[in-house]
């Protein structure tokens, strides 16, 4: 199991997945600066959403997909630092789209 895990200071923000740096997915969309945020609902957090689920997923497509969604059900609502299991995320993602597709999760 995968765990996210975001902080801020003031040297910025910081995310990670198991312990390394989160690829922010700039080569697949860049909303914005690229830049990850959290806590509203913005081309930040549409950034960190999207690195996230290509993460889970292993798939550009259903994250894209999913995205919009993820990134104002859940990362708009952050804490400054959070945790997030590959198990939260599953759950979040049901909840979202109670009927998935067949869909491949690494």
């Amino acid at each position: 199991m995968s765990v996210f895990a975001g902080t801020r200071s003031i040297n910025g923000v910081q995310v990670t997945v198991d312990g390394r740096p989160l690829d922010q997915a700039i080569q697949v969309r860049t909303y914005g600066s690229g830049f990850f945020e959290w806590s509203y609902e913005g081309d930040g957090p549409m950034q960190l959403a999207l690195a996230i689920l290509i993460e889970y997923y292993g798939n550009q497509q259903q994250a894209l997909s999913m995205a919009e969604m993820f990134m104002k059900a859940i990362v708009a609502n952050f804490d400054n630092d959070w945790e997030l299991t590959s198990e939260d995320i599953r759950s979040a993602l049901l909840q979202l789209n109670p009927m998935p597709t067949n869909v491949s999760v690494r």
